[in-house]
């Protein structure tokens, strides 16, 4: 099924404008569908007829549809004739009209959407026939609804440019509403906010009081006080805030309602979210002391590369130091990803970061080998490594990351040492990866490996990483252009970030 932004893109009767003003309605329109405990449908006009491009259930009462009815043409019935003379600029008799939805019996109320005078498209709210009298909650959310509604017809909703912060724990109509006039007085409380307030030490009635005098009684004086509050306790400004009192929070978002451009009250909904921000500071304080761990680990890791390469130069034979380079540099690959990890996300690396730093790794490490074994050889041509990088790897989990970024390093050292350092060359890492497959190929373009089989310490680190601990498989093989090429192959854990 198409998304809403193909069904608008494909109109041609839309401005770019106009589809973001109905993509932020639909962006909002639960609040809606809340209240007035609706199915919503948006109708949008084609050529063939009214198109439905978008619906949303309530999550506070029963829905009219079971299937999803996005995608599908108007049905030439009374609603459909309707919703087609709404579009073609019609004025709304606000009528509720019978229909019947998958064999049960329903009201709808159609309502033009429009922005600058200009109807964009028709909101449908369907409601199941009641088989009880509604409840004073009911009849009050509803009244309110319809208020929003008026907003849409007029273009005065959703609230443009509203600086709604993308917090977690937004609060919905089921969680608890309040009603305010334009002077900020409580006119209506649902339960569920009454309930809230209370637990939060706001004692008794709460109408006739401006819930502004109610809330300064019982916050906290020691905890900051969010600068948007006041005006959110209002119901001045679209915005929403916290509010901590008796060791809670509440998470406050104002609606202005408007009639004509003047503000008449608000819409104030409200939500518990003390356990919420009690597991947020959890996380915080657990991530700070993750990410103290990974400094003090590669810390750790750096002095015991250091203490190697001291002790390497106090070694006479050459072979020894040799074996302390390569111990020291195994060391760093380790060091790398948990330098990784303090940058990003405690469950991923961003892999493609540690292979840059693994092929200057293992390039430098590999060229004072070089050096080393052939001083005498490179005093009058000095080879010259090049590296290069194609594809991307992209995140994977912590542990993948360590003995794979081992096994880069190692191969990389090796087509460094066995295939260019003689002749030079360039060194290419390819890494293609689709879903939790990856294949990743170390190459140079040297003189190959022939006959020979890969042996020595490192091949077999690689070899027994990436079976071991990757469950994957190493091989190696000529490439036809010349030089030697090591493939990596292996399944990836999926990311629980």
């Amino acid at each position: 099924m198409p998304s809403l932004s193909k069904f608008l893109a494909d109109n041609r009767g839309l401005s770019e404008k106009e589809a973001d003003w109905l993509q932020h309605l639909v962006g909002d329109w639960n609040l809606l569908a809340d209240l007035l405990r609706a199915d919503l449908v948006l109708w949008i006009k084609e050529e063939e007829g009214p198109l439905a491009v978008a619906h949303c259930r309530p999550a506070t009462g029963a829905t009219v549809y079971y299937e999803d009815p996005v995608g599908s043409m108007g049905d030439g019935g009374e609603e459909s004739t309707e919703v087609s003379r709404l579009l073609d600029g019609g004025e709304p008799d606000h009528r509720r009209l019978p229909i019947e939805r998958e064999g049960r019996p329903a009201t709808g109320t159609l309502v033009p959407v429009r922005k600058n005078g200009r109807t964009l498209a028709v909101l449908a709210a369907e409601v199941p026939v009641a088989e009880h009298e509604p409840s004073d909650n009911e009849i009050h959310q509803r009244a309110l609804g319809h208020r929003l509604l008026g907003m849409l017809q007029n273009g005065a909703f959703p609230i443009e440019g509203a600086p709604i912060p993308p917090r977690r724990g937004a609060p919905r109509a089921g969680d608890g509403v309040v009603e305010l006039d334009e002077a900020g007085v409580v006119q209506w409380t649902s339960p569920n906010a009454r309930s809230a307030f209370h637990r939060f030490g706001i004692a008794g009635a709460m109408e006739g009081i401006t819930l502004a005098e109610l809330s300064t009684e019982v916050l906290q004086s020691r905890s900051p006080v969010d600068e948007s509050l006041p005006l959110v306790l209002m119901g001045r400004a679209a915005w929403r805030s916290d509010m901590q009192a008796r060791g809670g929070t509440l998470s406050l978002r104002a609606v202005p309602l408007t009639e004509n451009g003047t503000r008449t009250g608000a819409v104030i909904l409200v939500r518990d979210v003390t356990e919420l921000r009690r597991r947020e500071r959890e996380l915080i304080t657990k991530d700070a002391t993750i990410r103290e761990v990974h400094h003090r680990v590669k810390n750790n890791l750096q002095t015991v590369a250091a203490l190697l390469r001291m002790q390497s130069r106090r070694m006479k034979t050459e072979e020894a130091r040799e074996a302390l380079a390569e111990a020291m540099r195994r060391v760093s690959t380790i060091a790398l990803v948990h330098e990784s990890l303090l940058q990003g996300s405690q469950e991923a690396v961003h892999f493609d970061e540690v292979i840059d730093r693994c092929l200057r790794l293992a390039v430098d490490a590999a060229s004072a080998t070089v050096h080393r074994a052939g001083t005498q050889k490179l005093t009058d041509t000095q080879v010259e490594v090049r590296t290069r990088k194609v594809g991307r790897v992209g995140s994977i989990r912590a542990e993948e990351a360590t003995p794979l970024a081992l096994v880069v390093t190692e191969l990389a050292t090796n087509a460094v040492e066995h295939g260019l350092s003689e002749t030079g060359g360039t060194l290419t890492i390819r890494s293609d990866r689709k879903g939790s497959h990856l294949v990743i190929s170390i190459e140079d373009d040297g003189e190959g490996m022939g006959a020979a089989k890969p042996t020595g310490l490192g091949t077999n680190i690689a070899l027994t990483l990436v079976q071991g601990q990757l469950g994957g498989t190493l091989t190696w093989e000529d490439r036809p252009e010349g030089g030697t090429r090591a493939v990596v192959e292996v399944y990836l854990d999926p990311l629980t970030l």
